[in-house]
């Protein structure tokens, strides 16, 4: 499970074909190269399609520094993005087994996800399709190997049946469906790695998310860091505002000064204050830093200064560039008390 910006998060599983050293060694740099690219805040076809272009370039560092012909590395991935905010999650696949949902009911559904050619092995000749879902509140996603369903004994399909009847417990906790799952399993040993990812969303309350519309006129400035303002006082975020406002100045004016359509300034408060700022204008901000006499290039350097972190992805009709903020102890403390469940164990991902 990675973090990832405006309170979402993305949720990877993958299979390297093979095993030995060579096989360890290729997951390792493919599971740097996800989080990299998940930096990127790239949709997950196009985070697919840079992945199968960096397979494919190791396949061809390998062939080129060996003297013998290597065998060829290909991977397995399924890669998706779950925003609280909107309760929808986005996915595409690489050849991996497709996830199964179970809403609160226990009711086991596998999404329509095209298959997609596992990476390194499809030639970067057919694209990776996204599908978007909206997900009730309390539904379960589980991603998973193939050696969770599939033996040398019995057909995929019943691996498939056997692993959604162990999902179907509404209300289980997920130490309980994840050991549910396990003792499902063929008595004999597996053939193959089984991997287990389970994780049940959780959308943010209407009242964690404040947004406006603004127009593109340098008047709307002040009014943005006034709006501002009065939504971290009803919050009790007070020591933020300071901060808070010069961001959102900087971040208004920007997108003002570089594009003519609207603007969108959104606040969401949840483990950490997240300000965005949404315009039309496909351009993404770059950091300079500004030598002293330059009267220009000092906003973005501000923002950085101000921010725990910042960037920006791409966005519906334009991109979005973001500021977080971390909360003051008390806030943080009861954001999560709010939380149903607490901690949970490692195998649980609590995406809300």
């Amino acid at each position: 499970m990675i973090e990832l910006s405006g309170a979402r998060v993305a949720l990877v599983v993958g299979d390297v074909i093979g095993h030995g050293i060579n096989a360890a060694a290729t997951m390792g740099r493919l599971r740097t190269a996800v989080r990299t690219l998940a930096d990127l805040e790239l949709p997950p076809d196009e985070l697919l399609a840079q992945l199968d272009d960096t397979v494919r370039r190791l396949n061809d560092q390998d062939a080129d520094m060996s003297d013998q012909v290597p065998a060829e590395v290909g991977a397995t991935c399924l890669y998706a993005v779950y925003d609280p905010v909107t309760r929808r999650c986005t996915m595409a696949r690489a050849g991996h087994p497709p996830p199964m949902i179970v809403d609160a009911q226990g009711q086991v559904t596998i999404p329509d996800l095209p298959a997609g050619a596992p990476l390194g092995l499809g030639l970067g000749l057919v694209p990776f399709d996204s599908v978007e879902l909206e997900l009730p509140e309390g539904s379960v996603l589980a991603l998973y190997s193939d050696g969770l369903i599939e033996s040398r004994d019995e057909d995929i399909d019943v691996g498939q049946d056997r692993l959604g009847a162990a999902l179907e417990q509404p209300g289980a906790s997920m130490e309980d469906l994840c050991s549910r799952v396990m003792e499902s399993l063929p008595t004999q040993a597996p053939a193959d790695d089984v991997t287990l990812l389970l994780a049940r969303t959780h959308a943010l309350q209407p009242t964690q998310v404040a947004s406006w519309d603004l127009p593109n006129d340098l008047a709307t400035v002040s009014t943005a860091r006034q709006m501002a303002a009065r939504q971290l006082s009803e919050w009790g975020l007070e020591s933020l505002v300071t901060p808070v406002e010069l961001i959102v100045s900087e971040l208004v004016t920007n997108a003002i000064r570089h594009c003519d359509g609207p603007i969108r300034l959104r606040l969401i408060q949840h483990r950490i204050l997240t300000c965005e700022v949404s315009d039309t204008n496909v351009s993404h901000p770059r950091r300079r830093h500004p030598r002293t006499l330059d009267e220009h290039g000092r906003g973005l350097h501000l923002v950085a200064r101000l921010s725990r972190r910042w960037g920006s992805r791409c966005g519906p009709d334009g991109k979005v560039v973001w500021a977080e903020q971390d909360l003051p102890p008390t806030a943080g403390a009861a954001c999560r008390a709010a939380e149903p469940g607490g901690r949970r164990p490692p195998q649980d991902a609590d995406l809300s």
